[in-house]
C-alpha cells in the first residue's frame, strides 16, 4: 500500500471515530471535515495544489492590516479600488513582473 493510500484510509478512519457535542469546536471541525472529506486531500493527487491556505492568508493580511490602521474603509469605491491595486500588485510579485511597468501599462491602455 502507497503512502498516499495509507493517509486516506487513516484520514477515514478518524472521521468514523464519534467526537462528543460537549466539545463544540472539535465537534464543529469533525462535522467540517466529514462534509469536505472529498477535497481535503486533492493536493495528494495535484501537486500545484498546496496542502494549506496560507497564500490567501497572506493575500487578506495586508487589507486587514489597513483596516486595523484607518479604522475602516472611507468608501466601497475605494475599498473596491485599494482591492484592485492590492491584487495587481500580488499578481505582479506572483509572476516576477516589475511592478510599476504593469500599473504604466495599464495606466496608458486605460487613461482616465
Amino acid at each position: 500500500m502507497n503512502q498516499r493510500t495509507e493517509l486516506e484510509k487513516r484520514f477515514l478512519a478518524l472521521l468514523q471515530t464519534p467526537v462528543s457535542e460537549d466539545m463544540k469546536e472539535v465537534h464543529s471541525f469533525h462535522k467540517r471535515m466529514n462534509r469536505y472529506k472529498d477535497y481535503v486531500l486533492t493536493f495528494l493527487y495535484h501537486p500545484g495544489v498546496p496542502p494549506d491556505n496560507n497564500g490567501s492568508e497572506r493575500a487578506i493580511r495586508n487589507i486587514k492590516a489597513k483596516q486595523k490602521v484607518s479604522g475602516q474603509f472611507k468608501t466601497q469605491r475605494g475599498a473596491h479600488i485599494y482591492a484592485v491595486i492590492q491584487s495587481v500588485t500580488d499578481t505582479c510579485i506572483k509572476n516576477d513582473q516589475n511592478i510599476l511597468s504593469t500599473f504604466y501599462t495599464i495606466a496608458k491602455l486605460h487613461p482616465e
